[in-house]
């Protein structure tokens, strides 16, 4: 007998087994797995209400909150799609994506009421429109509406290839385009991450990673797999970070690099409180092996890189530890985990293909694209069958990402294809570049990209965030390189900046760095 592969098995199992256990951290607010699901069930029952139909897509707009975490169960256990929203994003980005996904219902923090407000006019699809707090003229009220309604129970037969989700990219140089992943692609990635990373009901997950990126990279689902306790974070600052971790006896949490800087360079006094043992997962950009070390030495935990792409929903490879690496120092092992990785269980084929399409030599310098096929990999863009047929070619996902493969099989990001810069006929990854750069005590962050230079048609300029306290010395910093680069890898100039410009997910907008001082001016 087969039944549909999708995530919203893992909540009637955890409803079976878990049904007392704390599901549900938000603020002062506590709810048990029945607690929760009822709630899930109740907010089907609105939207049923509403009109919501199998198909229809129910764009979401909030901070990590229960409402939201709610939501990635209400909506497709009714047949309908969830479009999460990036809550960093301008209002007219909010009505591109409302429009463009076919939004028939709005769901909006109490934060983001007004901006929804002044594009509601050109909103012609979006029928109601439902404020998870707060209040306003023209607003339903979620936690009201949840308190009149009695638990659906007509909830809609699944097919494991129907739409859970339409997750908009950050769309750093274009309009965003909607991934579209289904039910079954999430829960073979889920079951992919579980195979890998060991958790269990004892897990207190905390939300420092935004659900509307890419689903919480499924982890919306995945701590509810195994039992384990979800707690919400609004806003991912380090104070509140090592607060809740305390607080809450968190034992794991995924970051991006982005955030990891801020935690390893939060004040002595926040970080003396951090409890040691935490286990963090870190992807969106390959991190520092110098941030890896600082927070595993320093705080004593566990950092483990994983990779993936929206398209690829999301995880497609994780840098899990050999036993033939366990006797080297803390310096080399935070440089291995530093790499992407394999490929992981049921995400299917990832490789690193050259310009002929051939899979390049496992020598750790021979550069190709990232391209993957398989179970992991999206439906396609939603209405946009041109930059589909652009993403696939030739039976494979093509990610934009240029990458080495070790001898040993593990793959390293070098950079994004875009991003490569070419000197003189030498290729140069920025990445390398940025990872001698953090290693240097006096630099917190920093960006390199490729400018125009007349006599090399282009050479590295390196943009530098300060420590605090540190001063800036460009002749300082070239000689640090020369220590450890080749001479054509080490920056023409080095501007320093009070902060790099970057997407609502913690991506560095490289694009507006290229533009140099003016263009960093106007934002």
């Amino acid at each position: 007998m087969q039944a549909p592969l999708t995530p919203l098995e893992f909540a009637s199992r955890a409803r079976r087994l878990y049904s007392q256990r704390e599901a549900v951290v938000d603020g002062k607010r506590r709810f048990t797995y029945n607690e929760f699901f009822d709630r899930c069930n109740r907010w089907s029952a609105v939207l049923q209400q509403l009109g919501v139909v199998p198909g229809d897509r129910v764009a979401c707009i909030a901070p990590n909150t229960h409402a939201l975490l709610a939501s990635f169960y209400s909506v497709p256990q009714i047949g309908a799609v969830i479009v999460p929203v990036n809550y960093r994003l301008s209002a007219d980005d909010f009505r591109y994506i409302i429009e463009h996904s076919g939004a028939t219902v709005v769901c909006a923090d109490g934060d983001f009421l007004d901006s929804i407000d002044r594009v509601r006019a050109q909103l012609s699809g979006a029928r109601h429109f439902v404020a998870f707090d707060g209040s306003k003229p023209g607003w339903l009220s979620y936690e009201e509406s949840l308190a009149a309604a009695l638990p659906a129970t007509d909830l809609a037969p699944i097919k494991e290839d129907d739409l859970l989700s339409i997750n908009y990219t950050s769309g750093t140089t274009a309009r965003p385009k909607g991934v579209m992943l289904t039910h079954r692609s999430i829960y073979l990635n889920i079951l992919g991450r579980l195979a890998h990373t060991h958790m269990t009901s004892a897990e207190r997950y905390l939300w420092t990673l935004p659900m509307f990126h890419v689903n919480g990279w499924a982890f919306v689902w995945t701590i509810t797999a195994v039992g384990g306790t979800h707690v919400c974070l609004r806003k991912p600052e380090p104070n509140a970070i090592f607060e809740l971790l305390r607080q809450e006896d968190v034992t794991l949490f995924c970051a991006a690099p982005t955030v990891l800087i801020g935690i390893a360079n939060a004040p002595d006094d926040v970080r003396r409180i951090a409890p040691r043992g935490v286990r963090v997962l870190t992807a969106g950009a390959p991190p520092a092996a110098a941030t890896i070390q600082r927070i595993e030495g320093e705080l004593g935990w566990s950092v483990t890189h994983v990779y993936g792409l929206t398209e690829v929903s999301p995880i497609v490879t994780i840098c899990e530890p050999r036993p033939e690496d366990d006797g080297l120092d803390v310096q080399a092992t935070a440089k291995l985990k530093a790499r992407q990785g394999v490929e992981c269980i049921a995400a299917g084929e990832v490789r690193v293909f050259d310009d002929a399409g051939r899979e390049v030599v496992h020598d750790g310098q021979t550069l190709g694209e990232i391209v993957m096929r398989g179970h992991a990999v999206m439906a396609g863009y939603y209405n946009d069958p041109a930059a589909t047929a652009e993403a696939f070619r030739d039976g494979w996902f093509h990610s934009g990402d240029a990458a080495v493969i070790h001898p040993d099989g593990y793959l390293e990001i070098r950079d994004r294809w875009k991003d490569v810069i070419i000197s003189g006929g030498e290729n140069i990854s920025s990445v390398e570049v940025e990872g001698i750069l953090i290693q240097h005590p006096s630099v917190q962050e920093v960006a390199v990209v490729g400018m125009t230079h007349e006599k090399w048609g282009e050479t590295p300029h390196a943009f530098v965030v300060l420590c605090t306290g540190a001063n800036g010395e460009a002749d300082l910093l070239r000689r640090f390189c020369r220590e450890h680069l080749a001479h054509f890898k080490i920056p023409t100039e080095f501007h320093f900046v009070a902060e790099l410009p970057k997407t609502a997910t913690g991506k560095v907008q490289k694009h507006i760095l290229r533009g140099g001082r003016s263009n960093l001016a106007a934002q």
